[in-house]
């Protein structure tokens, strides 16, 4: 299934980041994983400054394994690729503690809100 789907109403369309395990976290240390855990948390603060990230979050409870999506998170930029590119500048990704996808998300025009966005300007 692919493209936009055909429905008799308005779609918004956001760019959902996918946080997974990545290649590298078993391995690190314990210390490494923490420093770089607070930097992805910087990482995605700043993100949300910028207006490019609206709202993340992690998962809490269990999954299916072996490779269980740990956070998600909605921009609103018009490209998967840009919000990809600056995902991929998270240092904690780029150290392998976890990896991301970003697809697009459609949902009702105007069924979600973001009020903290508005209050961060």
């Amino acid at each position: 299934m692919g493209g936009t789907p055909k429905v008799d109403f308005a779609l918004d369309t956001y760019e959902c980041i996918v946080l997974y395990p990545g290649p590298s976290g078993r391995a690190l240390p314990k210390e490494t994983v923490q420093r770089l855990q607070a930097e992805h948390i910087q990482h995605m603060q700043a993100l949300q400054r910028r207006g490019i990230v609206l709202v993340d979050g992690s998962v809490d409870g269990p999954a299916r394994e072996p490779d269980p999506p740990i956070g998600f998170g909605l921009a609103r930029t018009g490209s998967v690729d840009d919000v990809r590119s600056v995902m991929e500048a998270d240092p904690a990704v780029q150290a392998g503690l976890y990896r991301v996808e970003v697809l697009t998300f459609l949902c009702p025009a105007g069924s979600l809100e973001f009020p903290l966005v508005k209050t961060q300007s």
